[in-house]
């Protein structure tokens, strides 16, 4: 028999993640000046994709070939990104202009007031154990370097630890890769 209380938790779960993605879409959104994927690719360029060929952003923003040649080629469009030659004669890199990086950063600090708001309704203490469990529900949901891609696309890395070695999803995609 199921009581009143089971799946209550991973019901406000959901509904927490719904309210705050539209929220973040929104808000990223707008801090950007684009819309769609754009945001995400902005965002992945800054952090750790630049320079890379178009297919690096394949995996991070699920998107197939020609989509993601499509979300570049309206970051060319807008003056936000460029295309130069690959590593090699057959392949591309993107990389962001200085407009695009200010979009990027834009879109990263909207994404923070969203985040800022809704943790203000906890206490310092609260907001601390709130982050200890997200450090475990993360490595849970990271099985590799291409859901660690995936789940960070709109990140900060700067606030997340990467650089530190403490980001829970690089260390559980380097534990899942065997590094």
């Amino acid at each position: 028999m199921r009581h009143a209380h089971d799946g209550r938790g991973a019901n406000l779960l959901g509904a927490l993640s719904v309210t705050l993605a539209d929220r973040l879409r929104a808000a990223t959104d707008a801090g950007a000046g684009q819309g769609g994927s754009a945001p995400g690719a902005l965002i992945s360029l800054a952090g750790y994709l630049d320079g890379g060929p178009i297919d690096s952003l394949r995996d991070p923003l699920a998107l197939t070939h020609s989509a993601a040649v499509r979300v570049v080629d309206g970051l060319v469009a807008a003056g936000l990104a460029r295309r130069r030659r690959g590593r090699d004669r057959r392949s591309v890199a993107v990389e962001l202009t200085p407009a695009g990086h200010r979009a990027a950063a834009g879109a990263l600090e909207a994404r923070r007031e969203v985040l800022d708001a809704a943790l203000g309704a906890l206490s310092g203490e609260e907001q601390a154990e709130l982050a200890r469990l997200h450090d475990k529900l993360l490595a849970g949901l990271t099985d590799g370097h291409a859901s660690a891609r995936n789940i960070c696309r709109l990140c900060d890395l700067h606030a997340c630890g990467h650089e530190l070695g403490v980001c829970p999803v690089t260390n559980a995609a380097r534990a899942a890769d065997g590094h």
